[in-house]
């Protein structure tokens, strides 16, 4: 997944909203992270995520983020210049170069769903970790996501024009993919969230932020995107707004 610096800075600020915060507790929870342990995020973006961990494992471990763009790794890697156990790798998930059977855990976020071969990705993924460790991954029910208020006609248009996802209900078929590769105890949980406002440093905010520049880059009207943005506000102001995204963080052991 590619990002231009404008995108990759807003998806950065999305991971710093209370949406972002919360599914990062989430995914920390889920691993029960140990000190000296090794741990790979797999698209990293700006690195909040490997910042949590890296202060979990303590100095004697390891936390590795990858992602592909250059962007985003320059980034992470600013944001975390004052830990020492910190890596981070510009490479696509089929292709990281380090030791298999090496990582005590393995996680994604918001990843998979924009793989082409999620297979292939899940495969390279499961080499690096050691036996029995953990692999947790959190992904968006992109069917469910979306703002809630505007005319359906208009508002379905915006959301179609931002599918960009290679599997937008990827944790519907994560499990049998899973238990193909060898994973053991396989389980889900939901983290969903039904927002009713959006204020300037909103999750939802920003998504319209990135919507609007899909639909303009796309060849939308700047005068249609304008009577979408007033429909939400109209909607927001006469309490008729909602804004909804239901993410499932989905985690399994190795056990070979």
């Amino acid at each position: 997944m590619q990002f231009d610096n404008k995108i990759g800075s807003i998806q950065q600020i999305l991971t710093a909203t209370n949406v972002g915060v919360l599914r990062r507790q989430a995914i920390l929870k889920e691993l029960n992270l140990k000190k000296n342990q090794q741990i790979i995020d797999i698209g990293c973006g700006g690195g909040h995520l490997v910042e949590e961990i890296s202060m979990s494992i303590g100095p004697s471990g390891k936390a590795i983020g990858v992602d592909p763009s250059e962007f985003q790794i320059k980034t992470a890697k600013e944001r975390c210049k004052h830990l020492p156990n910190v890596q981070f790798l510009c490479s696509n998930a089929n292709d990281i170069n380090i030791e298999h059977n090496s990582c005590d855990a393995v996680t994604f976020t918001q990843t998979l769903e924009y793989i082409d071969n999620v297979d292939e990705a899940l495969f390279a993924a499961k080499k690096l970790q050691k036996p029995m460790s953990i692999f947790v991954n959190v992904s968006t029910l992109w069917d469910f996501f979306g703002f809630h208020g505007p005319e359906k006609e208009l508002n379905d248009m915006m959301h179609q024009i931002y599918r960009g996802q290679k599997h937008p209900m990827l944790p519907t078929q994560l499990n049998g993919k899973l238990e193909k590769l060898g994973y053991t105890n396989i389980k889900t949980q939901e983290i969903p969230f039904f927002i009713t406002n959006k204020d300037e440093n909103s999750f939802p905010k920003f998504h319209e932020i990135l919507m609007v520049n899909a639909a303009i880059k796309k060849g939308v009207s700047e005068d249609l995107v304008y009577k979408w943005q007033n429909q939400l506000h109209e909607a927001e102001k006469n309490g008729k707004f909602a804004f909804t995204v239901i993410s499932i963080l989905t985690s399994a052991f190795s056990n070979s």
